[in-house]
């Protein structure tokens, strides 16, 4: 970010620290759009498998705050992967309210597939792993410290 000379100077986009992050999260998952369409998802759906293939079944509220969705982007989503096979969504006797997400022995097989995705986005940033390391570190902390704040 620049040295800030006057009262505008913090109104230009090139100041701003919001702006690379966004397009650059906006260019990752661009370019996960190939690799996922072996998969038959889009990049949101495969956060969301890769919490349950990682954690297995969870609620959809216990899962949304892994993901960072609420509901109503995270219902649609969910309804729809449930639609392709990939998961189950019940609601347990005990409880009407909660909506239990598991994996089906489909979404499960998927898990094969999927491990084929990293490796064809390693060039996607084109940092060296220190600098890949370092920018996941303060990208995990700012987004800790965003999250202790709520």
């Amino acid at each position: 970010m620049a040295d800030i000379h006057n009262k505008y100077d913090c109104i230009r986009l090139g100041n701003q620290l919001c702006f690379p992050l966004y397009a650059c999260a906006k260019e990752v998952v661009r370019q996960y759009r190939k690799p996922l369409e072996a998969l038959g998802l889009t990049y949101t759906q495969y956060v969301v498998m890769m919490v349950l293939w990682e954690h297995g079944a969870m609620t959809e509220g216990e899962l949304g705050k892994l993901v960072h969705l609420d509901s109503g982007t995270l219902a649609p989503l969910l309804k729809r992967l449930e639609k392709q096979g990939m998961i189950n969504r019940t609601r347990p006797d005990d409880n009407e309210r909660k909506l239990l997400i598991s994996l089906t022995e489909q979404g499960e097989a998927l898990k094969e597939k999927a491990v084929n995705v990293p490796p064809s986005m390693h060039s996607c940033i084109d940092l060296d792993q220190d600098e890949l390391i370092q920018l996941k570190k303060l990208l995990d902390k700012a987004l800790m410290r965003m999250e202790e704040e709520k």
